[in-house]
């Protein structure tokens, strides 16, 4: 199978939501021995259609704009088995650089009308390759995408092999130990595996990779606090994410609500232990969290028989939270203080990365 995999991100690398999910589907595909080939759209230069209709009549299939969609993509569009779009959400849609290729590939279609079904069509110059819609979006409900879903099966209609939906994207940049992602990145690797031995994903697979990860309540206030970050910061989303900046909790609640979040499942092991926090300052009281057979519970208050008691500003200890200060330097400082097992101090990092 010949596989065009068009990925319209304006981002890249592991900040881009859509690349990490496409690229899990091309693994997929490249394990069922699909020849894969990848274009990223950002770096291309595709004009927008002027609806000359000069493809339709003086140079028939041929566009009259001399740029990289009708010397490269287009032909490689037009001669794959199979098509994968991939878009990060816009405006409950596809983003303007996937609606600019997809208004330019009007060449592939002849000007005359047929009716097919109840509706009333141009047919194919040549014969179109099946898509694959794939797209992302932070928010947590799948009904985001249904203006997309509309559009993708009216556009494409018998020629849609697929569409993928992911919610909740954001949680593929920084939950690397979750076991919700984990599965669903398998399952969208089984559904490459799929398309290309049947041209399709089977529902249960589907299931697998549009199953819910996250809620609104579980989304939104670590969301709130991210921008909240990026606005006290002075940097965008992006920029906040290729230096790894960390939300700065303002709260207790949102201080335990983030490190629920970082816990890192996989990497506790047999792991079990108690560590208590006493905060005064900007946000003073006592809150507490559990490791127990790769459990992670928190709770305001004290636990029984803590491992570890941190004594500490509620400032200080976001400030090395947040990495704005080195916190074995502030501890020899006694900016804070630690008592019980200081092992468990050192497993924070296991456990919780940075």
């Amino acid at each position: 199978m010949k596989v065009l995999a068009l990925n319209s991100s304006s981002r890249t690398g592991d900040v881009s939501k859509t690349e990490i999910i496409l690229g899990d589907l091309i693994q997929g595909m490249r394990e069922a021995g699909a020849e894969v080939e990848v274009v990223e759209l950002r770096r291309k230069k595709i004009r927008y259609c002027i609806g000359c209709f000069t493809c339709w009549t003086k140079t028939p299939g041929v566009c009259l704009h001399k740029d990289d969609m009708t010397r490269e993509i287009f032909p490689k569009y037009r001669d794959s088995d199979l098509v994968v779009l991939a878009t990060p959400l816009f405006h409950y849609t596809v983003n303007a650089i996937m609606k600019t290729f997809i208004e330019r590939t009007l060449p592939i279609a002849l000007p005359f009308f047929e009716k097919q079904g109840d509706a009333t069509r141009h047919p194919y110059r040549h014969k179109a390759p099946h898509v694959v819609v794939l797209s992302v979006a932070g928010f947590p409900e799948e009904s985001v995408f249904d203006a997309l879903k509309f559009y993708a099966r009216f556009l494409f209609r018998d020629h849609l092999a697929a569409e993928i939906y992911r919610t909740s994207s954001e949680m593929f940049l920084h939950s690397t130990g979750s076991r919700k992602v984990s599965e669903v990145r398998e399952a969208l690797i089984q559904g490459g595996r799929e398309l290309v031995g049947s041209m399709k994903i089977s529902p249960e697979t589907l299931k697998r990779i549009h199953k819910p990860i996250t809620t609104f309540e579980e989304m939104a206030p670590l969301g709130n606090l991210m921008w909240q970050t990026c606005i006290d910061e002075g940097v965008t989303l992006g920029e906040a994410q290729q230096k790894k900046i960390i939300p700065r909790p303002d709260s207790i609640e949102n201080f335990l609500m983030l490190m629920r979040f970082a816990f890192k499942a996989r990497k506790a092991g047999d792991t079990k232990m108690a560590v208590q926090f006493n905060f005064s300052g900007q946000a003073a009281g006592e809150c507490y969290f559990i490791v127990e057979n790769g459990i992670f519970r928190t709770g305001v208050g004290k636990p029984d028989h803590p491992d570890l008691v941190i004594d500490s500003p509620f400032e200080v200890w976001m400030d090395i939270m947040t990495q704005k200060a080195d916190g074995q330097k502030l501890f020899m400082e006694q900016k804070y203080s630690a008592q019980g097992d200081i092992t468990v101090l050192m497993r924070f990092k296991d456990l919780f990365g940075n």
